[in-house]
C-alpha cells in the first residue's frame, strides 16, 4: 500500500471541499482498503466520511437515509422492516455481521467490480486500464448474461438492486452542490464506459438516499455458493402493490447478471393486473430471461435467475 494523506471529515461540505480526482472517500473501508492493499487503487488522499449522516427518518411519503447509515442499522430498523422489507432483506444478505457493522449504504452502492481479472494486481483488464475484457474468453462463471458493452463484469451491490425496484433516488454532493440521481442514472455509466463502476465522479459523495413508500410490498432474494458470508450468484428484487391478490405498479430488477441492475421492461409489464398464482409467475419468469447472452461458464445463471424471480414475486403474497 502506498502512502496517502488521511482526513477525518466533519461535514459533507468539508469532505467534498477536500476532494479531487486523486481522492477516495472512506465509509466502512472494506472495498477501498482491499483495492489499496493490492495496488489496484492508490489514492493520494483518503477522506473518512463514516462519521457523517447516519440518520434514518420517516418523512411521510418517503424514507430518508443518510449516506453513512450502516447496513446493520437498516437490518435492525423496525420501521423499514414494516414499510420496505425488500431493502432490509438486501442489507441482511451482505457479508457477515462484522461487515454489516461497518459497511455503509453509500459504500455498498458505490463498490467496485468483484471480477477476478480486475482484482488481480498483475492483470490489466479493460476495466483497470487495459485493452480487453479477459472474462469474455476466460473464466466467466460469475459474470454478466446481459451486457451490451465491452466489459461483462456485473454489478454486485445488494442495495443497488433493491433500491432500483423501490424507485429510490440518490443525492450526491460535489463541491458543495447536490444533485439527485435515479438508480438508473446512478449506474448507467457502467453500461456506457467499461472502466466505470457507476456514474459517480471521483470527488462526488453519496450524502443521502430517498426511498418512496408508493409500493406496499417488496422483497429481495439471492442465492450464493455458500449460505452466509458470500457474494450473490444471482439476486432479484421486486416491489409492487398487491390488493385482493392482484399485482400492480410492479418493478423487478436482477443483480449480478448485468453491469447495472437489470430489468426486462416488457416482461415485467406482464405482471400488471395479474393475479398472484404459481402458474402465472412461472410464465413471466421465463419471459424475464429472454435475450440472455451467456458465456461458457455462466449458463447456469439463466435457470437460477428464473428461480430467484419466482421466489421474489411469490414472497410478496405474504405481505398483503
Amino acid at each position: 500500500m502506498n502512502n496517502f494523506e488521511y482526513i477525518k471529515a466533519q461535514t459533507a461540505e468539508s469532505a467534498c471541499a477536500a476532494a479531487d480526482r486523486d481522492t477516495r472517500f472512506h465509509g466502512g473501508g472494506i472495498d477501498l482498503l482491499g483495492e489499496m492493499k493490492d495496488y489496484i487503487d492508490s489514492p493520494k488522499r483518503v477522506i473518512d466520511v463514516s462519521g457523517l449522516d447516519r440518520s434514518i427518518s420517516d418523512e411521510g411519503a418517503h424514507w430518508k437515509l443518510g449516506g453513512a447509515v450502516r447496513l446493520v442499522d437498516i437490518e435492525n430498523h423496525a420501521g423499514l422492516k414494516q414499510s420496505i422489507p425488500g431493502l432490509v432483506q438486501a442489507a441482511e444478505h451482505v457479508g457477515s455481521p462484522q461487515i454489516r457493522n461497518l459497511a455503509t449504504i453509500g459504500g455498498n452502492l458505490a463498490q467496485h467490480s468483484r471480477c477476478w481479472y480486475y482484482r488481480h494486481p498483475d492483470v490489466k483488464c479493460l476495466k483497470n486500464g487495459g485493452s480487453q475484457c479477459y472474462a469474455r474468453s476466460g473464466i466467466n462463471k460469475f459474470h454478466s448474461i446481459f451486457a451490451e458493452g465491452a466489459c461483462i463484469s456485473p454489478v454486485v451491490s445488494n442495495l443497488g438492486v433493491a433500491l432500483s425496484a423501490l424507485d429510490a433516488t440518490v443525492q450526491v454532493m460535489r463541491k458543495g452542490q447536490v444533485r439527485e440521481l435515479t438508480m438508473e442514472a446512478f449506474y448507467e455509466d457502467a453500461d456506457l464506459n467499461p472502466r466505470a463502476h457507476n456514474s459517480l465522479k471521483p470527488d462526488e459523495l453519496v450524502v443521502s438516499v430517498t426511498v418512496p413508500k408508493q409500493r406496499t410490498c417488496s422483497s429481495y432474494v439471492q442465492i450464493s455458493e455458500k449460505e452466509t458470508f458470500d457474494w450473490a450468484l444471482v439476486s432479484c428484487a421486486v416491489a409492487a402493490n398487491l390488493e385482493n391478490n392482484v399485482l400492480s405498479h410492479v418493478r423487478l430488477y436482477f443483480g449480478v447478471v448485468s453491469p447495472v441492475p437489470y430489468t426486462h421492461a416488457r416482461a415485467v409489464k406482464q405482471l400488471e393486473g395479474m393475479r398472484l398464482t404459481q402458474s402465472g409467475v412461472e410464465e413471466v419468469a421465463a419471459a424475464l430471461l429472454e435475450g440472455a447472452q451467456t458465456s461458457e461458464h455462466n449458463r447456469y445463471k439463466v435457470p437460477l435467475a428464473k428461480t430467484m424471480a419466482k421466489r421474489a414475486i411469490i414472497a410478496l403474497g405474504g405481505q398483503s
